[in-house]
């Protein structure tokens, strides 16, 4: 048995499903989980509905009419004259969607949840119907019935013993039954019964999540690239695709955003050792690459990692003090309230140093919080750039004249913070 993992490249259009669908057929003779995200730019879209400020945007209404047109258009090229079935299936989900901005309360993260999770729901009514429309038998799951989380809205913390046996006990007799399930990526259930999502671009995380609790065979995602490539093809011309990663080289990479994973996904398939491809969608057959127990990545190259929209916050207490346990006890816990995640950072004996994602939590109330108690100073339009297996002409061509804010080096990662460019 497989899990296959479809992010919204690979499903934005009528066209994509149809390709999709060509892939599903060819391994339909074996049992098969299908995890879907939201088509296209879906999940985007949904997040214009919501404001942190008042609840709802203003103009929702006519975002949540674009959406609907959109997704009306690719099953109308999908369904033709059998199209009105489908439409009503969909058109419930978003009816759903209407009665949760209706009642958004001020807690942006709880509506964020109930609200932009509709995308997999629609997504993943579409396909299983398509695919059921052109002879591939499959069952659609509400994947919310199945994994389950705590009530961390946005992020939420998988509950492995009761997610296991639920899995146990209902999917596993349904892929047994049917062969083919097709259910959602990112969203989950919590056990008040609300709905959670798993963090920003956690469809690979449920994937990983439902390999886990059926011992898999292989868990494959497919994306709009050859496979693991060895830095993104935004910034380089030439990069290298990479055949075999390590299990904890993914892990480190991802950890350091690698865009191709989820950092959470490599850990589970690790414990159990299932093997993690990476395939093309646009040209199936191929053999791309694969995350598996290893000596080393094969072939062996230096692997480059960009995040770009970086801030640099240097902290120093406003008395004569150190920064020391108590003090860094304090600012980490406005992190955590804050969910703000923690990049890079750097302190000593008088400061201390973090890079982070430049997003309006820092500066709207993180930094006010901070000034309570320290000096705080920032630096923005940042890059942060991550070299595995780094030398240090490697470094100058990449860095160049740039400013160097920040730059620690370990035996084989460099990383270094600089202006962008």
């Amino acid at each position: 048995m497989k899990v296959f993992k479809f992010g919204g490249a690979s499903v934005n259009s009528a066209s994509a499903v149809v390709n999709m669908a060509g892939i599903v057929e060819q391994y339909r003779s074996e049992p098969l989980v299908i995890v879907v995200s939201a088509m296209g730019k879906t999940t985007n879209n949904l997040e214009l509905l919501l404001s942190e400020k008042t609840g709802v945007a203003d103009d929702w209404q006519s975002t949540l009419s674009r959406l609907k047109d959109y997704h009306y258009e690719i099953i109308d090229n999908l369904f033709g004259a059998d199209v009105e079935e489908v439409r009503s299936k969909i058109d419930h989900f978003f009816r759903m969607l209407e009665e949760q901005m209706q009642l958004a309360s001020f807690d942006y993260n709880f509506n964020y949840d109930q609200i932009v999770s509709i995308g997999e729901l629609v997504s993943t009514t579409i396909i299983s119907e398509y695919l059921n429309h052109i002879g591939i038998s499959n069952r659609w799951l509400d994947v919310r019935t199945i994994i389950k989380t705590d009530s961390t809205y946005r992020e939420g913390k998988v509950e492995w013993e009761m997610t296991q046996s639920l899995a146990n006990k209902y999917l596993q007799p349904m892929i047994d039954s049917c062969g083919i399930v097709v259910t959602q990526g990112f969203i989950a259930g919590s056990l008040q019964g609300t709905t959670t999502t798993l963090g920003r671009e956690g469809s690979d995380y449920s994937a990983a999540i439902l390999s886990y609790c059926l011992s898999a065979e292989a868990m494959i995602i497919w994306k709009d690239v050859p496979g693991f490539l060895n830095a993104d093809p935004k910034y380089f011309a030439n990069t290298k695709k990479i055949n075999t990663i390590p299990y904890n080289e993914a892990i480190e990479l991802a950890y350091y955003g690698a865009s191709i994973i989820h950092p959470k996904t490599v850990k589970p398939l690790q414990n159990k050792e299932i093997p993690l491809h990476v395939k093309s969608f646009v040209t199936p057959q191929s053999e791309g690459s694969v995350i598996r127990n290893a000596d080393s990545i094969d072939p062996e190259t230096p692997l480059y990692i960009f995040k770009n929209n970086q801030v640099l916050l240097s902290i120093m207490p406003k008395d004569f003090s150190f920064i020391a346990e108590d003090n860094l006890q304090k600012i980490f816990g406005q992190f955590a309230k804050m969910g703000v995640k923690v990049n890079m950072i750097q302190n000593s004996a008088l400061s201390f140093s973090v890079c982070m994602d430049n997003k309006d939590v820092v500066f709207d109330r993180l930094i006010p919080v901070l000034q309570k108690d320290f000096h705080v100073r920032y630096n923005n339009n940042l890059q942060l750039i991550t070299i595995r297996y780094y030398t240090s002409e490697i470094i100058n061509s990449i860095v160049g004249e740039r400013k160097i804010y920040l730059e620690q080096h370990s035996r084989v990662t460099a990383q270094l913070l600089v202006s962008e460019q």
